[in-house]
């Protein structure tokens, strides 16, 4: 067989994928992206583009927090080194047995064993801590679920947890944010290896936007304002989420919670997490997003309607907060509406 040959033989074998799964694995984190992986087609070929595989501490069952049960089909016993040797993706799951796994020597040497091997490493949800037991985070930026950040940053202070991401590369491991942020991810990994017009026709076959860019913001500011425990700082929160066009100075806020403007951003900030300039901007821009997800109003209208005034000032908390600009955001909502080839045509459209 030529050079040539065995490279066209190459590209077109599926791709594998393994992921490892535990007791008390989240059943979203492991069926989400694997549910995408496994439906995407080579776009060259039109055949199945992934080959995925369970595994786990032992072969069979595999309880999830939901009560549904899956089943690994080998042990990590059974995964013989040269079995790693081509494997494309290693995949660790997240879930409330996360931190069960991160202290399983054993299951942290295979999880040291696989990632070597495989040509990217990737996490979703708390599948990150597992991951940053095994050491594999050391000095890397890496994000899991909001909740879990505060726990991780303080575990592994080696770690440059970023919990504000919706997925984060560095290098060739990838780490997603909480439950569905692990189909964003798979759809970024599905972008990467086959084409943004693969993506594409995958998000709207799953009635999902290719929408997320990794930078984007866990945050909402709505979710914020429900958390927020002292009446009157919520009450405040909720008025700025509800009327992000109004006066939202520190002085007007400040009139509105009953306080001294001192008093009100000290305690602002000790109950957000915010100064009450950052929480606004968030909550505007959770409305910019909102806009422009809904319609093709001009990006100056959308930008007076969500607070910020001139658009350029629009477009700077876009590039800040998200990486991207607010035609590019939009441009990403635009999946139901493309002229995308169907998925039972991809086969037969293939060479």
């Amino acid at each position: 067989m030529t050079g040539t040959a065995k490279s066209r033989n190459s590209a077109a074998a599926p791709r594998r994928v393994m992921m490892l799964v535990y007791d008390a694995a989240q059943i979203l984190d492991i069926a989400g992206p694997v549910q995408l992986l496994s439906t995407a087609l080579d776009p060259a070929t039109g055949n199945p583009a992934y080959e995925i595989e369970l595994v786990a501490e032992e072969r069979g069952p595999v309880a999830t927090t939901c009560g549904l049960v899956l089943r690994a089909g080998r042990s990590i016993a059974e995964v013989a080194p040269d079995d790693l040797a081509n494997l494309h993706t290693f995949m660790v799951s997240g879930g409330e047995g996360s931190r069960a796994a991160m202290e399983d020597e054993r299951l942290l040497a295979f999880v040291r064993e696989a990632a070597s091997r495989a040509s990217r490493t990737v996490s979703i949800c708390t599948g990150s801590v597992i991951l940053a037991a095994a050491g594999l985070l050391d000095g890397r930026r890496a994000t899991t679920h909001w909740a879990y950040a505060p726990i991780m940053r303080k575990r592994f202070p080696q770690v440059l947890v970023e919990d504000d991401a919706i997925y984060i590369r560095d290098g060739n491991i990838w780490t997603s944010a909480g439950v569905t942020a692990g189909m964003d991810l798979a759809l970024a990994l599905i972008e990467e290896d086959l084409g943004r017009d693969t993506a594409l026709t995958l998000a709207r076959h799953h009635v999902m936007y290719l929408m997320r860019p990794g930078g984007q913001s866990q945050f909402s500011a709505q979710l914020a304002a429900q958390r927020i425990e002292n009446p009157r700082l919520a009450g405040v929160c909720a008025h700025i989420v509800e009327n992000p066009r109004a006066d939202l100075t520190v002085p007007a806020l400040a009139a509105r919670a009953h306080m001294s403007e001192r008093s009100f951003a000290r305690h602002f900030v000790a109950e957000t997490g915010f100064t009450p300039a950052q929480f606004v901007e968030r909550a505007r821009l959770d409305e910019a997003c909102r806009r422009l997800a809904g319609g093709d109003v001009s990006l100056d209208a959308v930008s007076a309607d969500a607070g910020f005034g001139a658009a350029e000032r629009m477009r700077r908390a876009f590039i800040r907060h998200l990486g991207v600009t607010p035609g590019r955001y939009r441009e990403r909502f635009r999946t139901a509406h493309r002229d995308l080839l169907p998925l039972r045509e991809l086969r037969q459209s293939a060479p």
